[in-house]
């Protein structure tokens, strides 16, 4: 079998500019995460938000599944009243997201959650959310500056999915996040954490991973070329069984 696989990468609803055509209604996703999965052997697939009820069958024509980064989830869906820095302004988009994760998750498709994306996985584990890192780290160093990505160390935990893709002790990767795992989501086990202590990574059975930084806007292939393998390997036993 030859076909690469199919890997859905989430997208959201904004007002956007384009040529003639001003304050249009959009559904858009940062070129670099279609890049990222072609660079690493993929056919990106773009999911806008559509019915929940819709996702089970978007998913059967998956391969793998990326949850990309952007705003914050609504925290009313882990049960708490938003924080004065909370951003939330993407209705449809949470209501898909975690539609897509759940059905994932229950038909063990391998998926990747990025920033927002890990962060919408370890809801849907029932874990919960740190609202505003600044809180509670003593200097923060995970949110860039506005409209640039900063840069910070993980440390990759030994004996994990990631840590055998990412064995090194220490690596510096791309951030800008100001929310973070606080509750771990059941089935979840820590993969990564930055020096503060905050969780980096988390992943569950399976190929089920969420990385809290953004691997698209580095050159680092490791992850998704990972995903791609997993999905591939998906596929031929989807092939045998059937």
């Amino acid at each position: 079998m030859d076909r690469r696989p199919f890997i859905g990468v989430s997208t959201y609803l904004v007002d956007a500019s384009w040529g003639d055509w001003q304050d249009r209604r959009a559904a858009l996703v940062p070129e670099r995460y279609t890049a990222y999965v072609q660079d690493s052997g993929g056919i990106a697939v773009l999911l806008p938000p559509d019915a929940p009820e819709r996702a089970p069958d978007v998913l059967a024509r998956l391969d793998a599944l990326v949850i990309a980064g952007g705003p914050d989830l609504d925290p009313a869906f882990y049960g708490s009243a938003p924080h004065p820095r909370t951003e939330v302004d993407s209705p449809e988009r949470d209501v898909w997201e975690t539609a897509l994760l759940r059905g994932a998750l229950a038909a063990g498709i391998p998926l990747l959650g990025i920033c927002r994306g890990m962060q919408v996985l370890n809801v849907v584990c029932g874990g919960t959310l740190v609202q505003h890192l600044p809180d509670v780290v003593a200097a923060d160093v995970h949110g860039g500056t506005p409209g640039k990505y900063g840069t910070h160390p993980v440390r990759p935990v030994p004996g994990t999915l990631l840590g055998g893709l990412l064995p090194e002790s220490e690596l510096d990767v791309p951030t800008f996040h100001h929310q973070a795992v606080d509750r771990l989501g059941a089935g979840l086990r820590v993969s990564a954490h930055a020096p503060d202590g905050t969780v980096e990574a988390v992943e569950g059975p399976g190929f089920t991973l969420g990385v809290q930084w953004h691997p698209e806007q580095g050159d680092d292939l490791r992850v998704m070329q990972a995903l791609v393998r997993a999905a591939t390997a998906a596929q031929l036993d989807a092939v045998a069984l059937g």
